[in-house]
């Protein structure tokens, strides 16, 4: 996992903890997962777009043959 053991993921969690405070902390959980979600919401319907753009494009040039 990008090369960190467990030392180095326990001083990255204090110091996010002294930066943040420890009721910050489920917002910035709550706010990391909906930006996820997002991102693969947006990923997805990317994808469905494009499948149907070059479904229609292979329609436009059937009709054209």
């Amino acid at each position: 996992m990008f090369g960190l053991g467990m030392p180095e993921l326990i001083v990255i969690l204090v110091i996010v903890v002294i930066i943040f405070g420890a009721g910050k902390l489920p917002e910035i959980g709550s706010g990391i997962g909906k930006g996820i979600s997002n991102f693969k919401k947006a990923t997805r319907e990317g994808a469905d777009e494009s499948a149907r753009l070059e479904k229609e494009t292979k329609n436009d040039e059937s009709k054209k043959a």
